[in-house]
């Protein structure tokens, strides 16, 4: 096999292996963002249920409280990422038919940018011609928004699913510390909660960190220092407000 050939096969390996390599990166994201929807709803919960549960004892009110920004909180997640990513998915569509539309009324200047891409990936000019036609001749649309946009026109973020999938991390992270909150008799509901929402932060702390490669001692501590200066000041203030008499 010549030197050429190996070319045109380490090419095809780099142009197969993108979409795998996006598709993983992906899903981390997804995950990533799941993770980061819990802590939001252990986070903002916790302090609002703590607050509540430092001005009175009543469970009923606490419960109202506690389910009340579990709800606002998901509906908010949810039509921050519809929008956020409605947004991303309109910009992502005026590239693809700008692209569609480039490459029906300038194939040839189209084909010597594609041909350029892989040469500047290290192939010889040759070569990325070879390839960048082959793969023309292939899926012209498909080659060139992979290679120029990384992006798979049947596979773009779907704004409903990240609405739902963000509203349901939010609600599953709420739900901890409204139930350590109410579980437990009245004396013990504030520390339970504190130490329930703690010992949950710290683990979405770490699985944050092992997804994004950083220190999970670092991430943990972030994490958990913020979430227990987030309960000890509501729970002040609800204190403060309850001596008031407000």
């Amino acid at each position: 096999m010549n030197d050429s050939q190996d070319e045109v096969l380490d090419a095809t390996a780099i142009h197969d292996g993108e979409p795998h390599g996006g598709s993983i990166a992906s899903r981390l994201n997804w995950l990533r963002a799941g993770v980061l929807g819990a802590n939001d709803g252990i986070v903002s919960t916790a302090g609002l249920v703590v607050g509540v549960a430092a001005v009175t004892s009543e469970r009923g009110s606490i419960l109202t409280a506690g389910v009340a920004g579990l709800v606002a909180g998901a509906v908010s997640m949810a039509l921050g990422e519809y929008v956020s990513v409605s947004t991303q998915r309109d910009s992502e569509r005026s590239l693809l038919a700008k692209e569609e539309a480039e490459l029906r009324d300038y194939p040839e200047a189209e084909l010597a940018e594609l041909a350029a891409i892989y040469e500047s990936k290290g192939l010889s000019s040759a070569t990325a011609l070879t390839v960048a036609s082959e793969l023309t001749e292939h899926d012209a649309f498909a080659a060139h928004v992979d290679a120029e946009l990384r992006l798979d026109p049947d596979d773009l973020t779907s704004p409903i699913q990240a609405a739902l999938s963000s509203a349901l991390s939010f609600t599953i992270g709420a739900a901890l510390p409204l139930i350590a909150i109410l579980a437990p008799p009245a004396a013990a509901r504030i520390p339970t909660t504190f130490v329930a929402v703690l010992l949950a932060l710290a683990l979405t702390g770490q699985i944050s960190a092992r997804l994004g490669g950083s220190n999970p001692a670092r991430a943990m501590a972030r994490i958990v220092i913020g979430g227990a200066v987030a309960m000890i000041v509501t729970y002040a203030i609800g204190q403060l407000l309850g001596v008031a008499g407000v």
